[in-house]
Parts: structure tokens; sequence; C-alpha cells
């Protein structure tokens, strides 16, 4: 089993110390992308861009700024006759319909106003649109005839995939320099999208940049780059999605990889090319955005990649391809060549301390014996039973199975349904750990409260009522509810345990907080009643005994129980390091505090421990012998004879 992937010793701890380094972070001068600070106090998102929550002006900071669809329903954009929307990053164009240009000849607009979409000739407009599906309908008769791909031999599909994409770049753009006064092509379905452009004017307007646009997925070009000195007379340029071409051509196509890695592919496969001459450098690189097919978590990273031909047939490369930037919907990429081009995401596993990894195995094996022990000692000390020790009880198999299943079986995420069934089992352990601390803090209240009576019964009726409804089922309806609202976001690719995107830990770290919080309260006012006690000049000696157990274990309680994990919140700026260690050493070793502070410490356990380690009586045998002294001798039928 491989050690846990990130700093600190549990992953609920490093949750916790995770969504905090977040929240220093996330200052308004550092607002999330596409967005920027207002005044120093807080972000708002860019134009054409909304926040998760719907608010305009924010200071969460976990909160993303995504790209607003204006085409789409409740904005739904209104172009005019013959135009259709077409949304981009941050904004949207409006753009005349196959078979209608605008009168200026550009390709794109901005409002209703502004369209002239004219019809071209429409017997010419017809048959280039004839030509350009035959060739889509080529692709799918390719696709779904009995292909290479289907049999499974990765070299043959390689060489397939090449050839294919090949053959459909060159047949788009034989098809769209036949046309030349047919500026802007279009022409799409569920497999294949296309958009063609023409440039004849040899790039009139300097610096001028087209953008083409498939799928949800676009490429912006430089008009220079699109001309070819060495050829007369028009060029063009066309840009093809394919919709399930990466199912063929998926990540295990990517040679680069690690063996160890897990990457997949989480776009469209896309194709760049120009022609008539099919050139593939240039002298200045093209941007690429793609929509993501899923959206991307926050502990993956997104690698931009062209399809390079091989002499095994192809495969993914790296070469030539830079992130710009990306985010959960989309990712943005330039190249300095054109080809075939999608984006692949890889995890990000954090460098495992191979000290701290030893630190968790050692310590929490040290917690799980020394749970053990306690659980065995509270079962089994006839002398200490009582409440409070069946709170501890409940609290040590908690903290044990919790502990086991961390160490077992947090790594295990092969299989997506056990990882995420692991993952509750896990929240549910830890949140019942935390429920049952807030128990024990409760009925430390309450007996100090009730310290000078006599009689505890109504708290001991009080509690045995109370702590199983309540240590066990709360956890359960906040694990049930969260499971019924995102039951996806349990388990990660990395662990198994919740996913930090979507504030989806904030149902761990929410009731925990709350816990910590209460538990500090009931500490301050077990101390001001406690001092009261004492303050009193008809106290009892057994009294004062008691208050002084009260508060060493109160104290205790709030140092193993709460401010530990409170190193978690430290764990940033130049004394990570060190809050990382400590914060290790001390949560790993909460078993070994328990047993330390509710059995060693306590009088009565060492009594109880004495008597059990105590050697055995000597046999009957051997003492009677010893009643007669040295001459006395057994009889041969082995019992003792007796004098006359």
């Amino acid at each position: 089993m491989q050690g846990p992937s990130l700093l600190p010793g549990l992953c609920f701890l490093l949750s916790l110390s995770e969504v905090m380094a977040r929240m220093t972070k996330a200052t308004c001068p550092q607002c999330p992308q596409h967005a920027f600070c207002v005044h120093g106090t807080y972000c708002t998102c860019d134009s054409g861009y909304a926040s998760d929550s719907g608010k305009k002006f924010f200071t969460f900071p976990l909160e993303t700024c995504n790209d607003i669809d204006e085409c789409k329903p409740p904005i739904s954009i209104y172009c005019g006759l013959n135009a259709a929307c077409q949304n981009v990053q941050g904004s949207f164009h409006c753009h005349c319909n196959p078979g209608y240009k605008l009168l200026s000849g550009d390709t794109q607009f901005e409002n209703s106003n502004e369209n002239t979409c004219q019809k071209t000739t429409s017997s010419k407009t017809t048959r280039d649109t004839e030509e350009l599906q035959r060739v889509v309908e080529k692709f799918e008769s390719l696709l779904t005839n009995d292909t290479p791909w289907a049999m499974g031999e990765k070299r043959e599909v390689a060489s397939w995939a090449t050839t294919l994409l090949q053959t459909v770049e060159s047949s788009v753009l034989e098809t769209a320099l036949k046309s030349p006064e047919q500026k802007i092509q279009k022409i799409h379905n569920s497999t294949v999208a296309i958009e063609t452009l023409v440039v004849t004017d040899n790039c009139s307007e300097e610096g001028k940049v087209f953008s083409l646009n498939t799928y949800m997925n676009s490429v912006d070009i430089r008009c220079n780059d699109i001309v070819q000195e060495n050829v007369k007379g028009p060029t063009a340029i066309a840009f093809i999605s394919y919709s399930s071409l990466g199912n063929i051509i998926n990540a295990t196509f990517f040679e680069e990889a690690n063996g160890k890695d897990r990457v997949y592919l989480n776009s469209q496969v896309v194709s760049a090319a120009i022609g008539p001459e099919r050139n593939t450098s240039l002298p200045k690189s093209v941007i690429l955005s793609f929509q993501h097919v899923k959206m991307k978590p926050s502990s993956e990273k997104a690698i931009c990649v062209y399809w390079k031909s091989t002499n095994e047939g192809g495969q993914w490369s790296s070469d030539g391809c830079f992130l710009i930037q990306a985010n959960k919907s989309h990712t943005i990429c330039n190249s300095t060549h054109l080809s075939s081009f999608a984006v692949l995401m890889a995890l990000t596993n954090q460098e495992e301390d191979p000290v701290l990894a030893v630190i968790t195995y050692v310590g929490l094996g040290l917690s799980l014996l020394c749970l053990l022990l306690a659980a065995l000692t509270f079962l089994l000390c006839k002398a200490i039973q009582n409440t409070s020790t069946s709170l501890h009880l409940q609290l040590s198999i908690c903290l044990f199975l919790a502990h086991l299943l961390f160490l077992t079986a947090i790594d295990q995420t092969k299989i997506k349904l056990l990882c995420a069934i692991i993952a509750g089992a896990l929240h549910y352990l830890y949140l019942a750990s935390f429920t049952w601390m807030l128990l024990d803090g409760l009925h430390l209240f309450l007996t100090a409260r009730n310290l000078t009576v006599v009689n505890y019964s109504s708290v001991t009726r009080f509690m045995k009522w109370l702590m199983f409804p309540v240590g066990y089922g709360v956890p359960a309806l906040i694990v049930a509810i969260s499971a019924a609202s995102r039951p996806s976001l349990y388990g990660t690719r990395v662990r198994c345990w919740l996913d930090l995107n979507q504030g989806f830990i904030w149902s761990f770290l929410g009731p925990v907080c709350v816990i910590i919080c209460v538990n500090l309260i009931f500490f301050i006012l077990i101390l001001w009643i406690l001092k009261r006690k004492l303050s009193s000049l008809n106290t009892a000696l057994s009294t004062i005994h008691n208050v002084r157990m009260l508060t060493l274990k109160a104290m205790a309680q709030l140092f193993i129980l709460g401010c530990t994990w409170c190193l978690g919140l430290l764990q940033v700026g130049p004394a990570a390091r060190v809050m990382a260690y400590l914060f290790t050493i001390i949560n790993s070793l909460q078993g070994v505090f328990i047993f330390l502070v509710y059995c060693l410490l306590s009088q009565q356990v060492r009594k109880w421990f004495r008597e059990i380690m105590k050697p055995k009586p000597e046999s009957e045998t051997y003492t009677l012998s010893t009643r007669f002294g040295a001459n006395s001798r057994p009889s041969e039928g082995g019992v003792f004879s007796q004098s006359n």
C-alpha cells in the first residue's frame, strides 16, 4: 500500500489545512481567475463571467468565475434574421448562417443592428455545402465501418487515425478552396464540426487575427500566418472538431506519461490546417481554446498535446504545445505548429515527505494499540464503570476504526464505488469521534455544575438517554444528507476522502469547527464553575479531589481533542514545515494521549493493572507441603500422610 500523498498524516486534517491555505492565499489582491479586486476589499467577476454563488461581489476564497453562455437562456442573444449566436470564452459574437454573408465581408458582428447577412448565390452555396457534407459523410463511414480501431491493435489504430486526420484535413481544405468567393463555410452534425476560412486579399489589415469556432472549441490565428508566400491565389484554414474520436485515440497513446501517472483525455480532438500546401510550422504560435468534456478538478493539471506521426503510426506529444491557462470548464493552449490537438488531464500529487510518512504510520500504529488497550480497560475494569467511561469507550472505538480504515484503505482508488464507500465510512467515523468528544465535554460540564449534589442520577439518566442517539445518529444524518446531495464528490483520484471542490469538504469541516467551539465554551464554563466551588469554605476534601481531576480532564480534553487540530491552520508561511511535523506527530498520537489521560492517570485503573499483573497464587500442593516442614513425605498414592 502506498503512503499518504499529502504532508499531514490524516486525510481529514489535511483537508482542514489545505482549505485554510487556500483561504490565506485568496485575499482580494489575488482574486480567482477571470475576476478583479474592487476597492481592495472584495472581488467581482470580469465581464462575461459570473460567480458560482451568483453574487456580484464576493470575498469567499473558493469562489470561481465561470463563463456566461449569452447564447442560451436566460440571456439568449438575438442576432437577427439568417444569423446565429456563437458563445466564446468571456464573450460572444454573431455570424451569418451557411449560405449567407455580411455585406461588409466580415465574418462576425456583435448585435442584430449590425446584421447585414445576405444570401449568396443559391446554387453555388448548395453545391459547396454538398461538397463539405460529402467529406463529413466519408468520415462517418470510416468510423462506422469495420476499422482497425475495433480490433484493438494499438499500432494499427494509430496508423489509421493518422491517415484519417490527414485525409479529412486535405478534403476540407480542397473543398474550401474550390469556392474562394465564399469566405466562410460551416457544417456540423453529431460526429464532426467544420469551419473553413478563405483569405484572398493577402491580409490587407495589419495584425488581423481570425477566430474559428466549432463545438465550443476555437482557434485564433494571425492572417499573415495563413497566407503562404510561395502560393499564388487564395489560401484557406480549416478547423475541425471530432466529437467521438477521442474515445479511440485516447490517453493510452500519450507515451510521455509516467507509468504510475493516471492521465485521461478531457477534450474533443481538434485539427487545424492551412492550404493549399499543408505547412505545419508557423512563425508565430496559434491560440487554441478547448471546452472540457467534464469539469476539471483542482487536483489535476492540464497538458496540451498534439498528434505526432511516428514510425509506430502516431502518438500524443507535448512538443511545441504550451498551456496558457485552465479553469474548470476550459483550457487555453498555444502551439508553434498546426496539427491535431487535444487536452489531457493528469493527477498532480504533492511530493511525499518520507519522514512524515514514517511518523504517520508509527504514530497511528501506536494510537491503534493504545486505543485497543483503552477500550479493553473501559470494558473490563469494573471500578471505573460509569457514564464517563461509556463515553470514552465509544470515542475509542470510533477513533480506532477510523484510524484502521485510514491506514488500510485511504489509497484504494482503483474501484470508484469502493473508494466512495471508504470515503463515506471515514466521513462518518471521524464525525462520530468528534460527536463523542462533544458529548464528553457536555458530560464534564454537567458534572461540574452538579458537583456539590450527592446524587448524580439526574445527570446519568440524561446522558444515557442522549448519548447513543446523538453520538451515532447525528453523524449518520450529516453523511446521509451529504451523500444524497452530492454522491459523486465522495472519493477522489488521489485518495478516498471528500472532494475539496464545490465546497463539499465543509460537510465535514463545518460540524468539526462547531464542535471545537462548543467544547471550548464548555471548558471555559467548567473552569468558572470549579473556581466557585473551590472558593467555598465548606468544600469537602473529596470534592476538592474531584475538582482537580475534572480540571485535569477538561484541560487534557481541550488540548487532545481540540487545540491540536488548530495546528493545521498554522501550516502557512515560513513555519509551515515545522507546523506540519508538529501537526502530524501530535494528531497521530491521539490514541496514546487518550490512554495516558483516561487510563494510566487513573488511580483505580493503575490498581486494577497491578492486580492483573501479579503472579498467580502457588498451587495447593505446594502450599500444603510447606505446612508440614521439610521432613514431611508424601505417600505413594500422592496423598500427604499424617503422623499418629
